[in-house]
């Protein structure tokens, strides 16, 4: 266990007073949660903070493309078996951010944070943590962060040397790459839908070599995959003793029961055993918004996060079946990536037979791409004229970030 925690100095005690200051003038002016703001005043007046702040915690890190905020939600719930947490649950994910969610984590003992996969190394550098799971790389936001080996690149670099125990998913080939330098890693077969950033070999550049949906090597180098410790089989999770767990969420799909093996892994590393992890985990019905059912227009509609070609494979195994309606809302703005030629990478073909409607800031962009890929639909200004266009039933919406927070907002949730 950490350290108890050490009376802040005058300056740190400044830094977090002015901090939450200027994050509660942001909400009274209607500019979001403050959280951001109020982590950039803060550290402008102390830059250690992040490090003071955690200081008494015993830290996790969880990092990844895709599932970080429900990874996170769901080791914290698991944490909390053992004392209480803090964590950064609003998703709120780089330095700023996380010196915000620490505030308010004084009598807290366990850090569970959400990171940026850019700021992972230097998040790490300042809070020392106990473990750092690593869930999986893919192509996201291509205008902001860049190739995914230079980002396994950067994981890989910022590793080496740490005293923290890696949970890494071992069937992504760019998360062993990365996770490889650290001294203790576990590993977690967690899966891998999504693989085309992962057919070279990160190690050399030669041709990964799948013979079946599991194993990958690479026939020039020997780089491999390696022998998980913990095991996602179906609906249970076999621990490093071969003992299966069942994962009941409330969650849905494979991507959830994936993030909740990753989640016990973590947990068992702070004492936690999986059957009280597992249970825990039960309690979460929805990850700030995603997944929610809710009234509008009266009609029910399923909010449904994906932000980048993996996260819309996963997501389109979740919906329902035809002629379920759909509705899917893209924009382009600065928290999505400008660049939107990752649309041309999504299968949208899975999506026949449903009635769909297309909404968001570039909603043409993704007509182009659905009348390319075969797929009916329907251009709308706004949700309410989608949501009249849509034949009866529940509706699936799907949406990338900002487009998920407009929904958000529109249907008051």
């Amino acid at each position: 266990m950490a350290e108890s925690a050490q009376p802040l100095s005058a300056r740190a005690k400044l830094a977090v007073t002015a901090g939450k200051a200027a994050a509660a003038v942001s909400r009274a002016a209607g500019r979001g949660s403050g959280s951001v703001i109020g982590g950039r005043v803060a550290l402008k007046l102390d830059p250690d903070l992040l490090a003071r702040l955690a200081g008494h915690l015993d830290v996790v890190l969880v990092s990844a493309t895709n599932g970080k905020t429900t990874t996170t939600r769901l080791i914290a719930e698991a944490l909390r078996a053992g004392g209480e947490v803090v964590s950064n649950a609003l998703g709120a994910n780089m330095p700023a951010g996380i010196t915000s969610a620490l505030s308010d984590g004084s009598k807290a003992r366990y850090g569970v944070l959400e990171v940026d996969e850019k700021y992972l190394a230097g998040v790490a550098r300042d809070v020392s943590p106990k473990a750092i799971a690593l869930l999986n790389l893919s192509r996201d936001q291509l205008d902001r962060a860049a190739e995914t080996r230079m980002l396994a690149e950067r994981w890989r670099e910022g590793l080496q040397g740490s005293k923290a125990t890696v949970i890494a998913n071992a069937d992504d080939p760019l998360v062993v790459w990365a996770a490889s330098s650290s001294p203790n890693v576990v590993w977690v077969a967690a899966g891998q839908e999504w693989k085309d950033d992962a057919w070279s070999c990160p190690s050399c550049g030669g041709v990964l070599h799948r013979p079946d949906d599991v194993s990958w090597r690479c026939a020039e180098c020997g780089f491999g995959r390696p022998s998980p410790t913990w095991v996602l089989s179906g609906d249970t999770v076999l621990d490093p003793h071969g003992s299966p767990w069942p994962i009941r969420l409330q969650l849905p799909g494979r991507a959830n029961r994936a993030n909740a093996a990753t989640a016990a892994a973590v947990a068992a590393t702070f004492g936690i055993h999986p059957q009280v992890a597992l249970e825990r985990m039960q309690s979460v019905a929805a990850v700030a918004g995603r997944y929610d059912i809710v009234g509008y227009q009266g009609r029910d509609i399923r909010l449904l996060l994906a932000k980048n070609p993996a996260g819309w494979l996963e997501t389109f195994a979740l919906i329902d079946p035809p002629p379920t309606p759909v509705i899917l809302s893209v924009n382009a703005r600065g928290a999505d990536g400008t660049d939107t030629s990752w649309l041309w990478d999504v299968d949208y073909t899975r999506l026949a037979g449903h009635p769909i409607a297309v909404i968001g800031d570039r909603r043409l962009d993704l007509a182009v791409r659905l009348e390319v890929a075969g797929v009916g639909f329907r251009v709308c200004d706004t949700l309410q004229e989608a949501v009249g266009q849509l034949p009866p039933g529940r509706i699936e919406a799907i949406a990338n970030y900002t487009a998920f927070q407009d929904l958000r907002r529109v249907v008051g949730n």
